[in-house]
């Protein structure tokens, strides 16, 4: 079968590898698979893997060989949960094993779905109803983790929030918090055409980086935003947030960040009380949810996918993540050639 390994770092390949050794495990004929930025750091050697290592983490498929005892049929169309957890550890006991520390990544600590087939246990399958379509499908697992992170906070109508960076997750935060009662919702991004989409998706104000600060003044007579939800990454994105929040307001760190505590306005943070979240990947049951959020029309995730690839241009496909344009980009993968 074809997969995309990354053989070192900035070096990926398209090449046959042997096909995975189901043995009880069910085998997914993958069909979509979306291209993180988690796997971009991966081939640039931002995060270091054991090569070759085949990438992926974002996969949806059919299930193409059931495995021993399993519950689905062949053809139910399946995403992938792409963390694995022991199950018994004490952090699996307290209902956490996206956090468990003997678990793995598909794509980082063992091979991942950009390839025509994956062997996983039933336990990471989560079935996808027909009224589903592809394009919509293919976000679900960036989805599950918005849903994760938002399940952290409580939110009600009449408050204002503030997401800061309006890539495919901050516009996914934009429309669960407008799904959720938020009426008064402001985006900042540095690009007009994503300013424009999250207008459509439900934000009432837009705003530059540089003119932030100003919008959320005037949208908020002066008060603050009760929620900012930061989805960047970065330390002066972190900072906005913090400096954007009202007393006593939350601020949801979805961006993975390491940022230094002097870059921080560490006398607000303390001034203002505020609550940060840092929530990390996603439950089983938040990826039950995003499918039963999609699959009511709640939330729009095509609006979301602008490039499609083939499996085969995969090199193509993480070129086009270097286009600040983008949004998120997504293998087409077809086992029968």
């Amino acid at each position: 079968m074809r997969a995309v390994l990354v053989d070192g770092p900035g070096t990926i390949a398209v090449r046959d590898v042997p096909a995975p050794d189901a043995s009880s495990r069910t085998v997914v004929r993958v069909e979509r698979a979306g291209v993180c930025g988690t796997d971009v750091k991966i081939v640039s050697g931002k995060i270091p893997v054991a090569y070759p290592r085949v990438l992926g983490h974002e996969i949806v498929g059919s299930v193409a060989v059931a495995g021993t005892g399993s519950s689905l049929p062949v053809g139910t169309r399946v995403l992938v949960n792409p963390s694995s957890a022991c199950g018994s550890c004490a952090v699996c006991r307290a209902d956490r094993p996206h956090l468990c520390p003997d678990g793995a990544l598909l794509g980082r600590d063992v091979d991942g779905g950009f390839a025509d087939l994956l062997a996983v246990d039933d336990a990471y399958l989560h079935p996808i109803p027909p009224s589903v379509p592809d394009d919509d499908a293919a976000l679900l697992q960036v989805l599950g983790t918005c849903v994760h992170a938002q399940a952290q906070v409580d939110v009600f109508p009449g408050q204002t929030a503030v997401v800061i960076g309006l890539g495919v997750s901050g516009l996914l935060h934009l429309q669960l918090l407008r799904a959720r009662g938020v009426e008064t919702i402001i985006g900042v991004t540095r690009s007009r055409a994503k300013r424009e989409l999250a207008t459509r998706l439900g934000a009432v104000a837009v705003a530059s980086p540089e003119d932030a600060e100003g919008v959320v003044r005037e949208v908020t007579d002066g008060r603050g935003v009760d929620l900012a939800v930061e989805c960047v990454g970065k330390e002066e994105t972190l900072r906005q947030a913090m400096l954007s929040a009202c007393l006593g307001a939350t601020v949801l760190v979805f961006g993975t960040t390491s940022p230094t505590a002097d870059g921080m306005p560490t006398y607000e943070w303390y001034y203002r009380e505020l609550a940060i979240i840092n929530p990390r990947a996603a439950r089983p049951r938040d990826y039950d949810r995003a499918i039963a959020l999609t699959a009511s029309g709640t939330v729009q995730l095509s609006a979301l996918l602008s490039a499609r690839f083939d499996l085969a241009d995969a090199r193509d496909a993480f070129a086009a993540c270097n286009d600040s344009g983008q949004l998120k980009v997504v293998l087409e993968v077809t086992a029968d050639r």
